[in-house]
């Protein structure tokens, strides 16, 4: 217990604002630590770090590396890197100081709020989506391996932009992977129905829609793997006067 207060301690509370987005996240442990993890990091440029990422396993290995790999990433995030550079960096320091045996999948995105520019770097990690504002959706696909493979791997930036209205979801395999007692996933078609009912919702009550939804898929509280998810949700433009 006193483990997963101190990892809990180290993600992110509450609601981060921008002038133009608001960003939360949740997770939930299958045990009492876990390996997801995600993070909000404003930057001096005015631009905001949205990361999640999942280490391979569950419970204290998994939690062990899940701070390595924050704390590096937290470093890496002061040089100012733009978001390839840094993941790449920070592929070697996991290659280095994590078993062979151990990998870490990442969605690493810079926000920029005003033009809701996002480039990304996505390692492995389950596409994110945006949902548009007239409900489309749009996935972040990979552009690298997972972290941890190989020292010399090499990432692309993606980019795209969050328009007014948009919203952002980043979410771990544990949400999509969640099975009822029949052996059906909740899938990402369980979670893009979620998040287009409660669209309107804040980010945080649409995080904690999202796994009481699964819980409610699985029938249970008790799951195989950590649920973890992060909402990026910019305000609708505004209405000019009227004429």
């Amino acid at each position: 217990e006193v483990a997963r207060e101190i990892q809990l301690a180290m993600l992110p509370r509450g609601t981060f604002s921008t002038r133009d987005a608001l960003i939360s996240g949740a997770t939930r442990p299958a045990n009492t630590v876990g390996g997801d993890f995600y993070d909000v990091l404003p930057l001096p440029d005015g631009r905001v770090v949205v990361t999640l990422g999942d280490v391979a396993g569950k419970g204290s290995p998994a939690a062990l590396l899940m701070a390595l790999l924050l704390a590096v990433l937290r470093t890496l995030v002061e040089e100012h890197l733009e978001a390839a550079a840094l993941v790449e960096r920070l592929n070697v320091q996991i290659c280095r100081h994590s078993p062979a045996t151990r990998f870490i999948t990442l969605f690493y995105a810079l926000y920029s709020p005003g033009t809701g520019a996002l480039t990304y770097v996505n390692a492995g990690q389950n596409p994110p989506f945006i949902r548009r504002a007239d409900g489309r959706i749009e996935r972040l696909p990979a552009t690298g391996v997972a972290l941890g493979m190989f020292e010399k791997s090499r990432f692309v930036e993606g980019s795209t932009a969050v328009m007014p209205g948009d919203t952002l979801v980043l979410y771990s395999d544990g949400i999509t992977e969640a099975e009822d007692p029949g052996g059906r996933p909740f899938e990402e078609t369980g979670l893009e129905a979620i998040i287009a009912a409660h669209v309107a919702d804040p980010p945080a009550e649409l995080g904690a829609r999202v796994l009481k939804a699964v819980e409610a898929h699985a029938k249970s509280s008790r799951f195989v793997d950590d649920l973890t998810i992060l909402i990026l949700q910019r305000a609708p433009a505004q209405a000019g006067p009227a004429t």
